[in-house]
């Protein structure tokens, strides 16, 4: 039976059990709020109780396990006791009463009076006896599993590669709410115009100290904003956009490779920032996600900058010219596991297993589009992970394949992580409270 609703609760319970299926939470999220007539209150509750019951499923999943053993319980009660619990725990400004009193009426929604009676019982269970201590859990490594709510050969890896003082670090804001952050688009307004005009509507707004042309706003629904609306700003993370910067565009530039470009925040970038006898070709392996290239260009005004085409990037020496390029850019394809705050349920998805196929993918590309690299030119390779399988390991191993190419310090328009010794530059999600990000740089040499 289809339930027509804009109960909040409800909706996040749906929108739960669907991403348990495969979803993608961001997406799935988006689709409820455009069909549903919610109020500011109503979808800030539903994006919060999506996003908290994702992060925290590892965590739910343990204080839950006591009250309901082996029971077999439909996807949509799970999650929904999973929220009761995430407002309990992590919601303060909600009484335990009123949770109670929400969620069994939920209950009352979407089932029937069985399962009704069962989430009472469960809930007034819960608060009889109390939840488990994860402090009691002995093994160290499954505690920080069930505590931060990751997967246990990714805890492994990240001490295995920072140490567990930096894992720690990590671990502490990996579940925080991400920031908003937006790139102003210099080809249709400025940064102070386009904070007036959000300051306007509203907004918090500052600069931001990470990237070039961006601001980090709160305060409301950001694509619905005249400068969204009228292409003077795009949607991006802040670390997002340092590939572009560590690109080193200038004047001479002409030509340019978006290797792997959907749904074109860098091409975009790119193009506000190229003369107008430059041109960029982006491609994409989807057709359908080479329109959304094209429309981005659209909205922004940089359409005719821009050049798309529906190709792997593995079959770039074929369909271009040798040394074609002055500059190329390639976002490779990665396990994401840098965008844990605003795609949580990556961290369920993702195995050790997949992350080496996908190094062995990003060499793959790398190696190819680099025979269309002008001499002197410059390629930079960027990941949104913070695993060194994705990152360090595929510079190495490209750099040991190719000694035509030599590894140049990664530059950003504030000059981040200005005393590391590293020439690449990995952002961290709590450096800077951005999405995690890597960057290298190589410039095409001459060999004798």
């Amino acid at each position: 039976m289809k339930i027509q609703t804009n109960n909040p609760r409800v909706l996040a319970v749906q929108t739960l059990a669907r991403v348990k299926d495969g979803a993608y939470s961001n997406l799935q999220l988006n689709q409820v709020i455009k069909k549903h007539d919610l109020s500011d209150a109503d979808r800030r509750l539903l994006t919060t109780l999506v996003y908290g019951v994702i992060q925290h499923r590892l965590t739910l999943a343990y204080w839950l396990e006591p009250f309901v053993a082996n029971k077999k319980l439909d996807d949509w009660v799970r999650e929904l006791l999973y929220t009761a619990l995430f407002q309990m725990q992590y919601l303060d400004k909600i009484p335990q009463h009123a949770v109670f009193n929400e969620s069994i009426e939920v209950a009352k929604i979407l089932g029937h009076v069985g399962i009704r009676k069962f989430v009472t019982g469960i809930l007034h269970d819960i608060s009889r006896r109390g939840l488990r201590d994860i402090s009691a859990i002995e093994d160290n490594i499954e505690a920080l599993s069930v505590k931060f709510s990751l997967p246990i050969w990714l805890i492994k890896t990240l001490i295995e590669q920072n140490g567990l003082t930096e894992t720690q670090s990590m671990l502490a804001t990996i579940n925080d709410v991400p920031r908003q952050s937006v790139r102003v688009n210099t080809v249709l307004s400025s940064v102070d115009d386009v904070t007036l005009s959000l300051e306007s509507e509203g907004f918090s707004v500052k600069k931001s100290e990470v990237a070039r042309d961006a601001l980090v706003i709160s305060g409301g629904y950001v694509a619905g904003t005249k400068a969204y609306q009228s292409g003077w700003i795009t949607i991006q993370d802040e670390s997002a956009m340092l590939p572009v910067e560590s690109l080193q565009l200038n004047q001479h530039v002409k030509t340019i490779l978006d290797a792997a470009a959907a749904p074109g925040g860098k091409t975009t970038q790119m193009a506000q920032m190229i003369s107008s006898e430059a041109s960029i070709t982006a491609l994409d392996i989807h057709q359908h996600k080479v329109k959304l290239i094209q429309d981005n260009a659209k909205r922004l005004g940089v359409g005719d900058r821009v050049e798309t085409l529906s190709l792997d990037a593995r079959d770039v020496p074929s369909h271009f010219a040798h040394q074609q390029f002055d500059r190329i850019l390639v976002d490779a394809p990665c396990s994401g596991l840098g965008l844990l705050r605003r795609k949580p349920e990556i961290r369920y998805d993702k195995t050790l297993a997949d992350v080496n196929h996908l190094a062995e993918l990003q060499l793959e590309i790398l190696s190819a589009v680099s025979q269309n690299l002008a001499k002197n030119g410059i390629m930079v390779y960027s990941t949104c992970t913070i695993l060194q399988q994705e990152n360090d390991n595929v510079v190495n191993l490209f750099l040991k394949e190719h000694p035509d190419f030599e590894l140049v310090r990664t530059q950003t328009a504030h000059n981040l992580k200005a005393d590391r010794e590293e020439m690449t530059l990995q952002i961290y999600p709590h450096d800077y409270h951005t999405d995690g990000f890597f960057v290298a740089t190589f410039q095409k040499i001459d060999v004798d």
